[in-house]
């Protein structure tokens, strides 16, 4: 299937503003999930089976909340509605590869650091690889809800593949230290 053949889900939304912790639940799992907001209380999603269990979970939240989710299947009319979609889309999953990629830029930096320090120890190595562990977590989820196949997809990979080098390289460096 390619983009141009989606339908969408638009996700309607309904919860009374007080209190609002349960607007905000809803919202942080439909961004987690990957869905844009298209208009106030709507957004909108590739229609894949992937994203179904997630849209369970908002709807759920929604009813602790004393509100409504509704799940429309839409297919847009002509290419300017489908291009909105699309765009809205894309744009969000750009700027959390773009975030992810400063990520693993930073990771990369610390490394850096504690090679210039001399910082060779096991607890420091430990720490090193929990941040690795997020950033693959975090790689793996961006993935699953880019189902554009985005090329910012190929260069996160190729910097994740770095973090995994720089932390070898790093570990070569403190098992040599600690244990000459």
């Amino acid at each position: 299937m390619t983009e141009e053949d989606y339908t969408w889900f638009l996700i309607l939304v309904q919860i009374p503003a007080q209190p609002s912790r349960h607007r905000v639940a809803v919202w942080r799992e439909l961004r987690r999930t990957g869905a844009v907001p298209v208009s106030p209380g709507t957004w909108a999603l590739p229609a894949l089976p992937a994203f179904e269990t997630a849209l369970e979970r908002a709807r759920e939240l929604a009813k602790r909340g004393s509100g409504t989710l509704t799940v429309i299947d839409a297919a847009p009319r002509d290419e300017a509605g489908a291009e909105l979609l699309r765009t809205a889309f894309s744009e969000a999953r750009e700027e959390e590869w773009k975030e992810f990629i400063a990520d693993c830029g930073k990771f990369d930096a610390e490394i850096a650091r504690e090679v210039a320090k001399s910082n060779f120890t096991f607890g420091e190595l430990e720490e090193e690889e929990q941040s690795l562990d997020r950033l693959r977590r975090w790689y793996r989820e961006l993935k699953s809800r880019d189902v554009l196949r985005l090329p910012q997809a190929d260069v996160a990979q190729d910097h994740l593949s770095r973090c995994v080098s720089v932390l070898d390289d790093y570990a070569q460096q403190v098992y040599e230290t600690v244990l000459p």
